[in-house]
């Protein structure tokens, strides 16, 4: 029987005011395997809540299929996910990416990325995640028709990200309910000058440029009460000249920076503004999107 094991980056979303467009593929990383068997379904290396049918990765797994016209044989999935479970970092969007790339590979590749993409954003609603999973880097996504539309843009190498990730979870469901259904044109001007300055400073390794277009009035003001603290921290990150925003809808904040010593700053002083546990990720720019670890 064949297998395959797909290997898929972790994403933060949204980078302040691109909301629902801007993404960007992270180093850290969910591994799943797919291995074809005689019939029926196994998962594994997961909660036994996501062990059916309705697991994420064998749902777009059973799409690409569809898509295919090709039946759906027994398949075990395998699941080594150190991409934390809704944290912001992209753990639904990864499985997705998964699910597809795994059913493109064992099938001969018939799909393109694009066709991919197609597909799973059908699932998802919207490609700010899945576009950096799969292309890797920083990319731009919009939905033209019903169909994504993805660029990427060049990032300065020097850029090191920290992910701040709580010991609580957010729903992204309920980090949408919060939002309001309309917003002012003030407001969307704000965001539109501010996420094309945030590409601009992220291409040209520009701290302060970056500090300043990282603002937003479309959901962090909306979400950041879902999230104990979140004005103190960020607070004490922009006091040590990072940037600092959501990743996707939260909990997880995020700070960048290229100051290698940002870390250890703010394990001094953390602990004393907040009630929670923060766990630290340093965390790199993944350059490459979605990827084939071993095939048999």
């Amino acid at each position: 029987m064949k297998s395959v094991t797909i290997r898929v980056p972790a994403t933060t979303a949204n980078l302040g005011p691109g909301f629902d467009a801007f993404g960007c593929a992270l180093s850290l990383y969910t591994d799943v395997t797919f291995e074809e068997t005689d019939c029926g379904l196994e998962i594994t290396g997961c909660d036994e809540a996501y062990t059916g049918p309705d697991n994420l990765a064998y749902v777009s797994y059973c799409a690409v299929l569809a898509s295919m016209n090709e039946p759906v044989r027994g398949v075990k999935i395998h699941i080594d996910a150190q991409i934390p479970i809704c944290r912001g970092l992209g753990s639904s969007a990864a499985l997705l990416v998964a699910g597809a790339m795994g059913a493109n590979v064992l099938r001969g590749n018939k799909l393109s990325t694009q066709g991919l993409l197609n597909i799973t954003n059908a699932m998802e609603g919207h490609p700010d995640n899945l576009a950096p999973a799969f292309y890797g880097g920083l990319t731009a996504s919009m939905v033209d028709n019903g169909l994504p539309v993805t660029v990427n843009f060049p990032l300065h190498p020097d850029w090191e990200f920290l992910a701040l990730v709580p010991d609580f979870d957010l729903p992204t469901t309920l980090a949408r309910s919060v939002l309001p259904e309309q917003l002012s044109r003030a407001d969307a001007i704000y965001n539109i000058a501010h996420g094309a300055l945030v590409l601009k400073a992220l291409e040209l390794g520009d701290e302060k440029l970056l500090r300043t277009a990282m603002q937003d009035r479309l959901h962090q003001k909306y979400r950041k009460k879902l999230i104990p603290d979140y004005d103190k921290i960020e607070a004490l990150v922009r006091t040590t000249g990072a940037a600092f925003c959501l990743s996707g809808a939260g909990p997880t904040l995020l700070c960048i920076t290229q100051d290698p010593d940002l870390e250890e700053k703010l394990q001094k002083k953390l602990p004393a503004i907040t009630q929670a546990n923060w766990e630290m990720l340093p965390l790199h720019i993944e350059f490459q999107g979605a990827r084939v670890v071993e095939s048999k």
